[in-house]
């Protein structure tokens, strides 16, 4: 048996975090074509490193694979677009972005978060290794690279001009197997007084919230301050603000700068984040050891709730078919003998079927024409978008379901 190391470190991995058994790739959504076909399970077990405290998963299946052709589109959330909208108009005001300056996105996704700057006539580019995607994109008037970032992909931006002023990483550097080759390239791409931002989903919130769901394999790392702020004083790079956010069940944003950089002062709120998580004792193991447990609580919860509206004779589907929700489902084993179906507003899902589980996903308007008792909000973290949007259930009597941070049916 091989022994695990540390993505970042090298150090062996020995202690884990939280196990979840085997699992399909939480994006591999099927085509009817695929149903009688097998899938690959590969294990879902999450470790914690004892010497950097980085929560991790083993990369069974390389990053080609997973996001060469990918079923998420940013552009499919309201809440999403607001928050990119905000994002554009905060930095050009705090860092004075201007036409004279080079903005590049890494995992640029549809184009969803750059089209604001675009629309201000500021040059940008995205890097984006879905070509699907990217070419929706580009479709939509954002210059796009499609590929993978790191330090070769880098050393091409140099070699292009296109060294950033502004970078942004949202929702990436967990989706990354080698992340010192990453963040080194963000080193070598990003200009000597330019700023980066990196967004992740915070793995205290992730802990407080009991949000297990958001470990998949397409996840290689689960974050925090004091393990992200590890991984980039290596490579040279220095984390000068922080600001927590509400996306994604609570997500942090990083400013980085260049430690050589001393033009942009460290903030305290840094040292604020990083006083809060050693009081969580996140550079302890022993807080890491008790998560599965409340995790196996809320499988059982959950189960008894649908097994007792099923004796009732209810009937549930499921809205959305986000990665997170995979995960919940098979490690649960929820399958159509519990959801008639799921919904999902992007048309790249609807006909397919949810990996491992096999439930359909139709468009959001099958709820109205089937009056379920209960629809489960498998996107949880977009519950008060969702509740707007499929108010009208309540007409027969339709209630919502949470499943997260356990079974809750929405008043």
């Amino acid at each position: 048996m091989t022994t695990r190391k540390c993505r970042f470190c090298g150090a062996p991995l020995t202690e884990s975090f939280c196990d979840l058994g085997m699992s399909p790739l939480s994006n591999a959504y099927l085509q009817p074509v695929d149903l009688d076909r097998m899938e690959p399970f590969y294990p879902l077990h999450a470790y914690v490193c004892g010497e950097c405290f980085l929560v991790q998963l083993e990369e069974f299946e390389s990053p080609q694979q997973i996001f060469s052709d990918y079923a998420y589109f940013s552009s499919f959330s309201d809440s999403w677009l607001k928050h990119a909208q905000t994002y554009a108009e905060q930095m050009i005001a705090r860092f004075s972005i201007a036409g004279t300056h080079q903005v590049v996105e890494i995992a640029s996704n549809d184009g969803y978060l750059l089209r604001n700057f675009v629309a201000r006539g500021i040059p940008s580019l995205g890097i984006e290794p879905a070509e699907n995607v990217a070419r929706v994109a580009e479709e939509n008037g954002v210059p796009t690279w499609t590929r993978f970032f790191g330090r070769e992909t880098a050393r091409e931006l140099v070699a292009a001009g296109k060294q950033a002023d502004l970078m942004a990483a949202n929702n990436v550097l967990a989706h990354v197997p080698d992340i010192n080759d990453f963040v080194a390239g963000i080193k070598i791409a990003l200009k000597p007084s330019g700023v980066m931002t990196i967004e992740f989903p915070h793995l205290l919130r992730l802990m407080a919230g009991n949000q297990f769901d958001t470990i998949y394999h397409e996840h290689f790392s689960y974050l925090s301050l004091i393990s992200t702020e590890k991984i980039l004083a290596h490579h040279g790079l220095t984390i000068f603000d922080v600001e927590e956010l509400g996306t994604h069940g609570g997500s942090l944003r990083l400013y980085v700068r260049h430690a050589e950089n001393a033009a942009l002062s460290v903030t305290a709120q840094v040292a604020t984040m990083r006083q809060i998580e050693r009081e969580a004792g996140f550079d302890a193991l022993a807080t890491y050891a008790g998560f599965h447990e409340r995790v196996k609580e809320t499988k059982r919860k959950l189960l008894a709730f649908l097994i007792e509206a099923k004796a009732r004779g209810k009937r549930i589907v499921a809205y959305g078919a986000p990665a997170k929700g995979n995960t919940l489902l098979n490690y649960c084993g929820i399958r159509t003998d519990f959801l008639d179906f799921t919904v999902d507003r992007s048309p790249y899902k609807q006909g397919r079927f949810l990996p491992g589980t096999h439930i359909p996903i139709l468009a959001p308007e099958a709820i109205a024409g089937v009056r379920p008792d209960y629809v489960l909000i498998l996107p949880w973290n977009l519950r008060d978008e969702i509740q707007q949007q499929m108010a009208h259930i309540r007409a027969w009597g339709g209630q919502f379901v949470v499943p997260i941070p356990e079974v809750c049916v929405l008043p």
